[in-house]
């Protein structure tokens, strides 16, 4: 089966990016062609979400119509809106009777200290910045310094949107989009080696494996900012059918995958967060097993995707950016 390694490579899926270069801020939407069964995980101890307690298993609402990531910390929470209004014109959402209601989970990452001018009157641009990610929502996906991902860091290094995706044994596709922006560091000390390195496929983030030995600093902890500073979002996507529960559980076991690229994740200062959406068009050939491959194949790619957002970033034209990993190492 031929790939882009994209998120995108599951059917079904759709991304746009919308960025302001002079705000150096910019949103993501992850659009669904049709309703999806989907679920959350909050690991990070600084989250700013919206819609989130719906993913609950025990909640009333089965489907979804999109995702939005966001920059601007909280401001960042009305490009939902503007996703939202999309979705509205095409006729999406919850039906109570004769009104639709478009159902659009989402999660901001802080990037208002990264540079850029973020005078922008009474009302934050993020509600536009989240209609025009979905109007232009296709199959490519543009990595790097692009919509959610335009103003974000690292500890060392400039941030960004990865992607990447694989298949399990039994066929089914899993796929990830993230917006790594962590108070953590995704190299190990300052050199080009990333965490996730073992699981690198095809040379996606420069094919440098693990260092010849590890600095002595390799564990220290490294951390930017302050709380709601920081951040990785993130959405995993299968073309398998699951039921809400079952996606909870393959949101939690991608969570893994941020551990495995990033030194330390997760922590007080971060608003970590994985959503699982479930396009139900492969059933399970077996319940535990096939969602436990499942779960660790979307960890591995979640781990791919970060690095490669990173890898794929370019630093702000900002006094004072971080330098991109290819700024300090080439290519």
């Amino acid at each position: 089966m031929t790939t882009r390694n994209l998120i995108t490579d599951i059917p079904g899926v759709r991304v746009g990016h919308a960025g302001d270069a002079k705000l150096g801020s910019g949103s993501t939407a992850i659009v669904f062609d049709t309703a999806v069964v989907a679920s959350v995980d909050v690991r990070g101890g600084g989250p700013g979400t919206r819609e989130t307690a719906l993913l609950d298993p025990a909640q009333t609402v089965d489907g979804i119509d999109a995702i939005v990531l966001s920059g601007g910390s909280a401001f960042g929470l009305d490009a939902a809106s503007g996703v939202q209004a999309y979705m509205r014109e095409q006729g999406r959402g919850f039906a109570v009777r004769e009104a639709r209601v478009p159902i659009v989970p989402g999660a901001i990452l802080f990037d208002l200290l990264s540079g850029g001018d973020k005078k922008w009157g009474r009302y934050p641009p993020y509600r536009e910045l989240g209609y025009e990610a979905a109007k232009i929502a296709g199959a490519d996906v543009a990595l790097g310094s692009v919509g959610a991902g335009l103003g974000a860091t690292t500890v060392n290094l400039k941030g960004g949107i990865g992607s990447a995706s694989a298949q399990t044994r039994d066929g089914l596709m899993v796929g990830a989009i993230v917006a790594v922006n962590a108070s953590g560091s995704v190299t190990i000390g300052d050199g080009p080696h990333f965490w996730a390195s073992p699981f690198e496929q095809s040379q996606e983030f420069g094919g440098r494996g693990w260092p010849p030995s590890f600095p002595a600093d390799a564990l220290a902890l490294r951390s930017k900012g302050g709380p709601r500073q920081n951040t990785t979002l993130a959405v995993v996507a299968t073309d398998a059918t699951l039921s809400k529960a079952q996606a909870k559980r393959l949101a939690v076991m991608a969570q893994t995958g941020m551990a495995r690229a990033i030194y330390p994740v997760h922590t007080p200062l971060d608003g970590d967060i994985v959503f699982a959406a479930c396009m139900g068009a492969k059933p399970l050939s077996d319940p535990l097993f096939s969602l436990s491959e499942l779960g660790m194949v979307a960890a591995n790619v979640l781990a791919r995707a970060i690095a490669r957002g990173v890898y794929e970033a370019t630093a702000l034209p900002f006094a004072g950016s971080l330098p991109s990993w290819k700024d300090n190492f080439g290519r």
